[in-house]
Order: structure tokens, then sequence, then C-alpha cells
């Protein structure tokens, strides 16, 4: 049975009238929130901790800000738009002791509540509204009249309008302006790490530096490697993001389909499904969890490196230079960007 798609006639902003909603961090999701929920009306708050540098920013925006305990005090909704791990201490030392009756904990992501890195008290809404798009797409869309998908869901509800209060949010931040489905915090947590890791992120990164190391390792140039590997990626991604695989097949050769279908079920085979079924039995059994949290707590060292290696990666000297000859492709050198608290 399809999932029914909530709209802006199924949610009712007048849940968040009257209310003062803090949003906990001033980065990619922190600002689009906030931004957009003004701009619908919403009463809304910036939390940061003393110094941070997104404090002046989300000032010049119109907000007022408070360290993070004063705007739990103030806010009958805190949102948290913070790194999944440093959640768990911002929670620990400036939100549990500054809760009460009727507050409501939101969460764009599941990771906290579903891996119990945050154990939230009784008394208090937990919900869940994860827009389906990064922060400036999901502020641009709303600018525009127009809006991210999101998904909603709800863990706890002791004042019997959780689901509204949700709704409420993704109405304001224009999710149900496109659509919004409900899920719950086990399954939207479960199948985004799968998808990072497989698909999205892991398996679409090592499938391109893999194809790059075979034609090199040939004898063929680098910068052809690169164009068919990683450039004209784009162009696939773009026919699949607007049509689906058939609408993309439709759009390429015959001699490109043909290889589609008779050659990619070779290289993705039985054996990475069941490399797939392996990642994500231990993100259900918490194994994924537990390592990162542990990584975490010891510093970092193995994801550092993992992160330089893949930054020395012949694929990556290659592609500057030659997206230099591209003036229409806007030039991001990023590195190790995180989202701003």
């Amino acid at each position: 049975m399809p999932a029914k798609v909530y709209t802006d006639k199924d949610a009712d902003l007048n849940n968040l009238h009257g209310k003062t909603c803090a949003v906990i961090g001033f980065g990619s999701q922190g600002h689009a929130h906030a931004l957009n929920l003004k701009d619908s009306g919403i009463d809304v708050i910036v939390g940061l901790y003393k110094g941070s540098k997104s404090i002046p920013v989300a000032k010049e925006h119109g907000f007022e800000t408070f360290d993070v305990a004063d705007a739990v005090k103030k806010a009958d909704i805190i949102f948290f738009a913070t790194p999944d791990l440093k959640t768990a201490s911002i929670y620990e030392k400036e939100v549990q002791p500054n809760l009460a009756d009727g507050k409501a904990l939101l969460f764009s992501h599941g990771f906290a509540i579903h891996f119990k890195t945050v154990v939230p008290p009784e008394n208090v809404d937990v919900i869940m509204v994860a827009p389906k798009g990064p922060g400036h797409i999901v502020r641009r869309q709303y600018l525009e009249g127009k809006g991210v998908p999101a998904l909603i869901a709800v863990y706890q509800n002791p004042s019997k309008k959780a689901k509204k209060l949700a709704l409420a949010w993704a109405k304001g931040i224009g999710a149900t302006r496109a659509g919004v489905l409900e899920t719950t915090f086990k399954e939207e947590t479960e199948t985004d790490l799968f998808g990072e890791q497989t698909v999205l992120c892991g398996g679409l990164t090592a499938l391109v530096q893999n194809g790059f190391e075979t034609l090199v390792e040939a004898g063929y140039q680098p910068e052809m490697a690169y164009f068919e590997c990683l450039h004209e990626l784009k162009l696939i991604v773009d026919l699949m993001y607007e049509s689906g695989i058939a609408g993309m097949r439709f759009s390429i050769s015959e001699t490109a389909k043909w290889g589609d279908v008779s050659v990619g079920p070779k290289i993705i085979d039985a054996s990475v499904k069941k490399k797939m079924q392996r990642a994500l039995k231990e993100i259900q059994n918490g194994k994924f969890a537990q390592g990162w949290i542990a990584e975490y707590e010891n510093g970092l060292s193995s994801y550092k490196d993992l992160l330089a290696a893949g930054q020395k990666h012949p694929v990556e000297k290659v592609g500057q230079r030659l997206r230099s000859l591209m003036p229409w492709i806007q030039k991001k050198n990023i590195k190790g960007a995180q989202a701003a608290y």
C-alpha cells in the first residue's frame, strides 16, 4: 500500500502559533529551518554555545541568540540542528536539565534517539522532520514558493499533539508544498545510513575510484579516466533524478543501454548485494553506530586518516585541473566542512 502523502491542507501552522521554537545550531539545516519558519510567521530563537562563529551570522538574519541552556528554557520546541555525535553531549549538559512538561524535542535525523545516545524523559514529545535535501536547497525552494519533500516521525507523544506539531513544522519550512511522508525513527535512521554507506557516498566514491584506477592502470590517460568515471556521472544521475532509471535509459544510446543492462549486473553482482546486506545488518544491530561512537570518543584518528588518504587520490588532482577548464562549473574546493554549531 503506497504511503500517504501529506500536503498543505493536512497541516496547520496554528499548532506553532503562540509557541517559541529554538533552533540549536545555525549550519546547513539549522539556518534553513530557522529562516523558513521565521518567514512563515513563527517565533524562532537560536541557541548556540558561547563564542560560536554562527552568533553574528544568526543576528544578521534578525534572530535573537542565546546560550543553549537559556534557549531551551525559553522554548516550547527544541530543534537539534547539530552533528549526530555532538548532540548527545549538548543534550546531556544543556538541554536535559532545562526540560519541562509540555516541551517537545525535534530532530532532522533519528540517529541520537534510535541508538539511544539521547534518552528523553517521558513527559516531552519527541518528533522528527527530515527534509530530503540539503539546507541551502530547503531555503532556496522555500523562497521560490516551492518546497523540499520531507519525512516526519513521532517517537513520544504525551501531549497527543506530536504529529500535528511535526506537520506544522514541516509546513513552516515549506515541505508540505512538495509532500510529506510518515516514517519511524528506526526506519529513517537505518535506511539513511544504509544509503549513505552502500550507494550514495561509500558505494559511489569507491566505484568512481576503482573505475578511474582500472583505466589508468591499463594505460589510458588520467584525463580520459576522469571524464568517463566521474565527470559524466552527473549527466547520468541528473537523468535518473529527473526521470528514473528507465527515463535515463531512454535518453542514452543503444550501445550505452546494452552495456548498462548486460555488463552492469556483472560488476554490481550478487556478491556485492551480500556485502550490502551485511552492512545493513551492522546498522540494524548497532555495530556501525557503536564503532562510529567509539571512533569519535577516541579522537577520530582513523576517520581523519581515511579522509586524508581520499584527498590524495589521483582522481582529485586530475579533477581539480580539469574543472578549472570548465568555467560553467561553480568551483568549490571544500575540505572537512561540518555543520556549524
